[in-house]
């Protein structure tokens, strides 16, 4: 893993204080998910404005959770782990004020890796016009706080519920250190209820997940989550990769399959050894991508279509097979892995973006379908993310890249794996069809 010594520098007394001095950014260390973790260190402040619906879901996820909360003024030494403000009664932008009054006191007190929360309904399901405009304007609010609490490695998010919605999974994921590097973004909730694990710890208990190129990288760090979370999981990569997939199939205690995903009986292959091993598939994830950077001009016709065919033809070939063939079970979970090039572009990547725009495409087309089948499918988009691809990369574009954020910092492989255990997560019914970009607020993009 490449080792970010600026970030070590400015954590040392003396690089802090030079770092603060110049005005340079100090990124602040992460606190990432270990089992047995609390879901906070240190308590809550939980605010909703009048007619609002969502406050008792939170009260009953911090008390299920053992976690402090609290519900009025507080001392102005008190610091705070996270504040969740439930906006979604807000019905006209005359009632936005009510965000400012309840966060202007105590936004500078959360604390560092802290959460901010904002719930509110989802603008399409608005009940008037003047009330889907107050809700959208939610997302600049939420925006705006993320890039002023970034340096104290806190993250500010929001969720849009939908009548009915079960925000349990989403509730956990975004209040919790497994959410680490998941900043400034908005998720759609649906109604449907979710079905809450017996064990929150293992939440794929007797669960089976498929993921593509897992046998290194970001790969590698999706299977060890899910496997964590209690899932057989089948690590796929091409034949050459052999020996690396079966070490990490031994690690996590999972198995493997060698196969091209371009080769024309590829979706066949996957279908048939799903059905026949398993009896299907609970979670796919389309994780294998490739690069083949050339601006356009200098762009060879086979580098186009190699990346095309690895990144996305691949997927809508498999998709088709798996539910052509009911291969994927009920409450069943496909995720996929875009890039922020497919949010903002980026040169030299016409190809790669091209197809990482696709996969989001694929999400928003295929997500009514699943939900049809009580399924659901969602796309992570990772930003800056330290594999050994960055760490190849000259040092100025890899320090650019690192900064360019609301943290200031690069994220780890495990901060992805950690978004597509979410939306695995049997609790996450109502989570379709969503892009979530995994990137610390990067400053590119929307």
């Amino acid at each position: 893993m490449p080792t970010d010594r600026y970030q070590q520098l400015t954590q040392s007394a003396p690089g802090g204080f030079i770092a603060k001095r110049l005005g340079l950014p100090q990124p602040t260390s992460l606190r990432r998910y270990e089992p047995g973790q609390p879901l906070l260190e240190g308590p809550a402040l939980i605010g909703a404005a009048p007619g609002s619906r969502l406050l008792p879901e939170v009260e009953d996820v911090l008390q299920a959770t053992g976690s402090e909360y609290l519900t009025g003024p507080q001392g102005e030494d008190q610091r705070f782990a996270a504040l969740v403000y439930d906006a979604s009664g807000i019905s006209s932008t005359d009632e936005l004020t009510e965000i400012y009054e309840f966060f202007h006191p105590v936004i500078k007190r959360v604390d560092r890796n802290g959460r901010v929360l904002v719930l509110g309904t989802p603008p399409e399901m608005s009940a008037t016009p003047r009330q889907a405009i107050a809700q959208r304007a939610l997302e600049g609010f939420v925006r705006s706080i993320g890039k002023e609490i970034g340096q104290k490695g806190a993250t500010a998010n929001l969720i849009y519920a939908a009548q009915d919605a079960d925000i349990e999974s989403t509730l956990r994921f975004y209040l919790s250190s497994k959410s680490a590097f998941v900043d400034a973004q908005v998720t759609r909730v649906g109604a449907g209820k979710g079905i809450a694990p017996a064990d929150w710890e293992k939440p794929l208990d007797g669960k089976v997940a498929l993921v593509t190129g897992a046998s290194r990288g970001i790969g590698a760090s999706i299977a060890e989550t899910l496997a964590r979370d209690g899932a057989h999981v089948v690590l796929l990569d091409i034949p050459k990769q052999g020996q690396d997939l079966a070490k990490m199939a031994n690690e996590v205690g999972g198995s493997t399959l060698q196969v091209d995903i371009t080769a024309d009986d590829a979706p066949k292959e996957i279908v048939d050894h799903l059905k026949e091993r398993h009896g299907g598939v609970d979670v796919f994830v389309h994780n294998a991508g490739i690069t083949q950077d050339k601006t356009l001009g200098n762009m060879d016709e086979g580098k186009w279509n190699a990346v095309l065919a690895v990144n996305l033809t691949s997927q809508e070939r498999i998709n088709a097979a798996l539910l052509e063939g009911d291969v994927l079970k009920p409450g069943g979970r496909i995720v996929t892995v875009s890039s922020m090039s497919g949010i903002a572009g980026n040169r030299g990547q016409s190809n790669y973006a091209t197809t990482k725009a696709g996969v989001i495409g694929t999400v928003d087309a295929l997500a009514p379908v699943l939900a049809e089948r009580d399924a659901t499918i969602n796309a992570v988009a990772p930003g800056f993310i330290e594999t050994q691809m960055t760490g190849a990369m000259p040092i100025g574009t890899r320090e650019a890249g690192r900064r360019m954020s609301s943290l200031a910092q690069g994220g780890l492989p495990v901060d992805v794996a950690e978004t597509i255990a979410w939306f695995a997560n049997p609790a996450s019914a109502g989570v379709n069809g969503n892009t979530v970009r995994v990137c610390g607020q990067n400053l590119l993009g929307a």
